[in-house]
């Protein structure tokens, strides 16, 4: 019966915070949420912003966090339990039908795992610095995550984001790229590079830095000596690759105990769709005709962790814990755990003005738009010296 109950509460998540992004702003038509971001020095600073926002929205529960993860793990196991039991017992016909549901359902909450991941990278889940650390490794390296190699990049994407040289992750492509600009900007080429996105690029960022930034040398979250890294992380980089091990020795012996069919439908399945959740979000967090990248000539920290953009997702705000309805707060103050972001976001607002944006597009809609409007950047005609770029197609 427990397990019935936590099922139902992830398929309707009746709790307060859903459609919290859809709540906590006005409906915008679609002129409003193409306008332009301001690129002027913000009249604001970080110290402006801290004192606005509730003084409990910075306190980190491990009681609360804990909540959270094991609820999760409740919800990621009921999946598992009906699969497991009950799939198996439907007709051929209904099986086809069940387990593409059942991978989506289990992908999703793996995501939202996965979230909870992030943000012990960040030490958004505890005062414990070494607790966080340890459940994050545990928890990545179960969805095959190697959490310090993206602890520390990641972290590196927060204190560089939108900068043009500095950034760690979609870095956006230029007109003189013509692959991009030309070859694939059309409706057959963004179909192939969505397709190639979703399935590809979650474990092709970790082991070739695709949607990284350049570097000299192999730029790797796998190898230890990756120019990714500075030399006290490269310990640590060690650690991951084995915590990776570990857990691909672990899936090697469940598949000679099971079979690779079992396997793939029980976890691979559901990673992809993980997989897919993760560049899905994160792509729309970063890519809007309205949001500006800036070169060394212009960038400064605060407008970068600005050049970002909330949505309202539904139902998945709650699944993926706001990191999707929140995330300009969360670029601002990281170490915010996400029960409190979205109460940061409304009490900040105000003094952002026109420097916060959201967008309630349809996410599907939002996301096809992007694919095609978020081609290249490139500075405005006449500002070629501006130190500003933004997206075209």
């Amino acid at each position: 019966m427990q397990h019935t109950l936590l099922l139902l509460e992830v398929l309707c998540f009746g709790d307060d915070k859903m459609g919290a992004g859809g709540r906590m702003n006005e409906v915008n038509t679609d002129k409003d949420v193409l306008k332009r971001v301001p690129t002027e020095k913000t009249p604001f600073e970080i110290s402006d912003l801290k004192k606005a926002i509730p003084p409990h929205c910075f306190k980190r529960s491990l009681a609360t966090s804990s909540y959270y993860l094991f609820r999760d793990i409740a919800i990621c196991y009921t999946f598992y339990y009906l699969a497991l039991n009950y799939i198996p017992l439907l007709p051929t016909p209904l099986r086809y039908l069940a387990w593409p549901i059942y991978w989506f359902c289990q992908g999703s909450s793996f995501m939202g795992i996965w979230s909870i991941g992030h943000d012990l990278g960040h030490n958004a889940f505890s005062e414990y610095q070494w607790l966080d650390d340890a459940l994050g490794f545990v928890l990545h390296s179960s969805f095959l995550t190697p959490y310090f190699s993206f602890k520390y990049s990641h972290r590196s994407h927060h204190a560089h984001t939108n900068s043009m040289e500095y950034d760690e992750v979609w870095i956006p492509k230029r007109k003189a790229d013509t692959m991009y600009s030309e070859v694939l900007n059309n409706p057959l080429g963004n179909l192939f590079m969505t397709v190639v996105r979703l399935l590809l690029s979650f474990p092709m960022y970790f082991t070739f830095n695709i949607h990284g930034r350049p570097y000299n040398g192999f730029a790797s979250h796998f190898y230890p000596q990756s120019p990714i890294f500075n030399n006290s992380e490269r310990k640590q980089i060690w650690l991951s690759d084995a915590g990776m091990l570990v857990a691909f020795y672990a899936l090697y012996k469940i598949a000679a105990a099971t079979s690779a069919t079992w396997l793939f439908c029980i976890y691979g399945a559901p990673l992809l769709v993980m997989n897919a959740h993760f560049i899905f979000f994160t792509f729309l967090h970063h890519s809007h005709p309205s949001l500006a990248h800036y070169d060394s000539r212009e960038w400064d920290w605060i407008r970068g962790a600005l050049s970002t953009v909330d949505r309202d997702y539904g139902i998945f705000n709650t699944i993926f814990h706001d990191v999707t309805c929140a995330h300009v707060v969360h670029h601002l103050i990281s170490t915010i755990p996400h029960y409190h972001t979205v109460e940061a976001t409304k009490a900040i607002k105000p003094i952002l003005g026109d420097y916060y944006k959201y967008d309630d597009t349809p996410i599907l809609k939002a996301f096809w738009r992007e694919t095609k409007e978020c081609i290249f950047v490139e500075p405005d005609e006449g500002a070629e010296k501006s130190g500003i770029y933004w997206f075209r197609r």
